[in-house]
């Protein structure tokens, strides 16, 4: 692809991300290609949605992110409503969604604009609920209390038919995950979980998480959760703290709704939709997460090596008991051409001998 339009997202506090920007800025002004900041906000200004901030940037073909995978979420919410491909910059500690160092910020942008740059695609989450979620403005003014300002609560999809039974369409996107969890310490949250349209269980829990594969490394991974290879479309339930025999997670086929239904007994509920509050919802309201029609689109330098990532991110050690058969080689693929048998499955490319993409 060759770029026509950039929108930055920048984690302005962080020093080298701001000079990351000033490359970006540059590169933009050498290749006479129109660059915006996004996802931007001035003193007690609100923020925006995702059309509002693709819209305020003329829509454009390239959203860069410059931070780690939590400045990348914001700019994928914008890129994912526009169909804009998403390029990230890593500068966190422990991120699976980056791609490039801020060092090498403008060779990857000649390298998208040469069309030399690989598209990945994502399954994301959207969903339906019984009514609108809202934000108590108590609850608004102290998350403001030395945060940025929240987003907005989700609005109406316009295709929405409203008294039909099915709820209202929200114009969400998440990449990660949708988090149903508890308010207060001492009262947990009374759900009727349905995969499919079919009863699973009533949980009392401290939180449940609806996570697509890409967010399985996020909270659904600290709650217990398994890791499904981000090339895979599936829809994981996981229980977090549930007080009952059956605390596993589950995991549904990509068509299969989660619905979850909020007793007449629970507490509050806070709706979360990547790590942002969006929301609160009481008893009687029900929310249903499903794979959206539309698909995340990052671009890649070269083919995913996700499992290597997994285990640089998380620091995966060997087991001690084999450090008597010394290291294990990083690949599990001779050199020779693969066999017409196995040229179907996904397998690492050869090593590569050179700093190219």
């Amino acid at each position: 692809m060759s770029v026509e339009r950039i929108g930055l997202v920048v984690h302005r506090g962080r020093p080298e991300a701001v000079e990351a920007a000033s490359a970006v800025h540059a590169w933009c002004r050498a290749h006479d290609v129109p660059c915006t900041e996004i996802d931007v906000w001035k003193g007690h200004e609100p923020r925006h949605g995702g059309q509002e901030e693709a819209s305020a940037a003329g829509h454009p073909d390239l959203v860069l992110t410059l931070g780690g995978d939590g400045t990348f979420l914001r700019g994928a919410r914008i890129a994912a409503k526009s169909d804009a491909a998403v390029l990230g910059v890593d500068l966190g500690r422990v991120g699976f969604l980056t791609e490039v160092p801020a060092e090498k910020v403008t060779k990857a942008l000649d390298t998208v604009h040469e069309g030399r740059a690989e598209i990945e695609e994502r399954m994301t989450l959207t969903m339906r609920a019984s009514r609108v979620p809202q934000m108590p403005s108590v609850m608004e003014a102290l998350l403001r209390s030395g945060r940025v300002p929240t987003l907005p609560p989700p609005h109406v999809r316009p295709d929405t038919a409203e008294g039909d039974g099915w709820g209202v369409a929200l114009d969400i996107v998440a990449v990660n995950d949708v988090v149903l969890e508890k308010l207060v310490r001492d009262r947990q949250v009374a759900l009727g979980v349905y995969i499919a349209g079919r009863l699973l269980a009533a949980y009392s829990a401290d939180a449940v998480i609806v996570a697509s594969p890409t967010g399985s490394t996020a909270y659904s991974f600290a709650a217990g959760g398994p890791v499904l290879s981000p090339h895979m479309d599936a829809v994981v339930f996981t229980p977090v703290a549930a007080h009952m025999t059956f605390d596993r997670t589950v995991v549904a086929a990509p068509d299969e709704p989660v619905a979850l239904r909020v007793l007449p007994h629970s507490g509050e509920v806070a709706l979360s939709i990547d790590g942002q509050l969006r929301g609160v919802i009481g008893p009687g309201d029900w929310v249903g997460v499903y794979g959206a029609k539309y698909r995340l689109r990052l671009v890649r330098m070269g083919p995913t090596d996700f499992y290597t990532r997994l285990r640089a991110r998380f620091r995966l050690t060997d087991a001690p008991a084999t450090a008597a058969d010394g290291e294990s080689a990083p690949l599990f693929r001779p050199n020779t051409p693969v066999p017409d048998d196995l040229a179907h499955l996904r397998l690492p490319p050869p090593p590569r001998t050179d700093d190219s993409w």
